[in-house]
């Protein structure tokens, strides 16, 4: 207890004696704080269960709950994962004592199906004038041990040394340091290959801040981002490069094969003939604002797309160019998906101009659905149902006319495995209009 807080308890008994002799002392109960971070890459949001009450909901992959102040004794602590069927304990329930006047940050981390906790603890006291704590952990389980260098903005590293060596689940201890401007970089233990970079971000005064290091799941090369921990949750510290990732779907059933231009750079095509109804891959490209130009194969003109299209950093963008060719329009559809170790994520999208509204089934293999209700029911020409957490298993999929029971597409038999990111789009014939038809993309094609 410091100084200030024992004046304060004392002025707090000095009023409680002189107003009543006959009443029981009442003496301050002595509090700690607790925060919980989520670091386990495949792992699905969590609850966490404090004394059998759920007291933070709903928690997912890199990030971090407010900071919670408790009355200092020993708690029952359980993580359960929100899965599609229950909600699954995935650690505890255990017992930890919280002690008076700490902060704990409870990392849960590593794969799903090793996932464990690590606890750190620092005093809950303000830094030094001018100062923050830092403390470092290593928690992402794909990064072997690394180098982390603390620097000044710029400087070569060539000629320094590491701040810290750390290992996974290593930790940097708590460490005072100046407020200001800096550099983190991390290179794999003895070599100066910098596989992330931070660029400069700037650490003010009287913080106490945890910074993570944890698994990136998102676009780029670079095998971790870091994560800082506030007393409100965490900021994210993503690599100085800005990585997004961007395909292309071609799905105007009357279009041409196309090229696809990038700020008018129509010697080099980002890419080049394709055709309906195929798609590329994800291409990574800086986080920026990008006009383009989508024109016949081997043409400047006409120019039957032309967008401005900005993208965010650690980001997935797909574009679909959709409608008739008359009509023809960049369809944009961005998430930051991950896979999930105990479900599958599924995303249905309306990409055919012919069908109208359409009610979408999903449903066990050979379902009647003569009475059911539809899973999406009035889905229009450029909606999709978003990501959709389902259990591994075998389904069908359905697509009708709304109000219709008769299919315009389907069923179309589907295995949906644990951990795989799964994509059908609806759309026209060649050529437009019926018979309909899918097109499966993401881990239906990697399978």
């Amino acid at each position: 207890m410091s100084f200030k807080q024992l004046l304060l308890a004392f002025s707090s008994l000095a009023i409680v004696t002189a107003c009543s002799d006959d009443n029981d002392l009442v003496l301050p109960v002595p509090k700690t704080n607790i925060q919980v971070v989520h670091a386990s890459q495949d792992a699905p949001a969590v609850n966490i269960l404090v004394n059998g009450e759920n007291t933070i909901a709903d928690l997912d992959f890199a990030n971090a709950s407010s900071r919670i102040e408790l009355d200092a004794a020993t708690y029952s602590v359980q993580v359960d994962g929100i899965t599609p069927e229950d909600d699954v304990a995935v650690i505890g329930p255990v017992d930890l004592d919280l002690a008076e006047d700490q902060l704990y940050t409870a990392v849960a981390l590593n794969e799903t199906v090793s996932i464990e906790p690590v606890i750190l603890s620092q005093a809950n006291a303000t830094p030094p004038t001018g100062q923050l704590t830092l403390q470092v952990l290593h928690a992402a389980s794909n990064a072997p041990t690394v180098d982390v260098y603390l620097t000044a903005p710029g400087t070569d590293i060539n000629t320094e040394s590491p701040t810290t060596t750390l290992a996974f689940k290593d930790n940097l201890s708590p460490t005072d340091i100046d407020a200001g401007d800096y550099q983190i970089r991390i290179t794999p233990t003895g070599s100066k290959t910098v596989v992330y970079d931070s660029g400069t971000v700037t650490l003010p005064a009287g913080l106490l801040l945890n910074v993570l290091a944890v698994t990136n799941t998102g676009p780029g090369d670079n095998p971790v981002n870091l994560i800082a921990t506030t007393p409100d949750g965490n900021l994210t510290l993503l690599d100085s490069a800005n990585s997004t990732d961007l395909r292309v779907f071609h799905l105007s059933p009357d279009a041409p094969a196309v090229d696809i231009i990038v700020n008018d750079g129509f010697a080099t095509p980002l890419l080049s003939d394709v055709a309906f109804p195929n798609f590329s891959g994800f291409l990574t490209v800086p986080a920026d604002t990008y006009n383009v130009k989508v024109v016949p194969t081997g043409t400047t003109t006409p120019v039957v797309i032309d967008a401005d299209l900005t993208l965010e950093a650690a980001t997935n963008y797909s574009v679909l160019a959709v409608n008739n060719l008359t009509n023809i329009e960049p369809l944009v559809i961005s998430d930051q998906i991950r896979p999930i170790a105990t479900e599958a994520q599924l995303r249905i999208v309306h990409a055919s101009p012919t069908a109208g509204l359409v009610d979408l089934y999903l449903v066990a293999p050979a379902t009647d659905i003569t009475s059911l209700e539809a899973n999406f029911r009035g889905v229009d020409f450029k909606q999709d149902t978003g990501i959709l957490s389902l259990a591994a298993g075998d389904y069908d999929v359905i697509v009708t006319p709304t109000g219709s029971k008769t299919p315009a597409i389907g069923p179309a038999a589907i295995t949906l495995n644990a951990g795989g990111v799964y994509t059908i789009i609806a759309r026209d014939n060649a050529g437009g209009g019926a018979p309909l038809n899918v097109v499966l993309a993401d881990d239906f094609v990697t399978q």
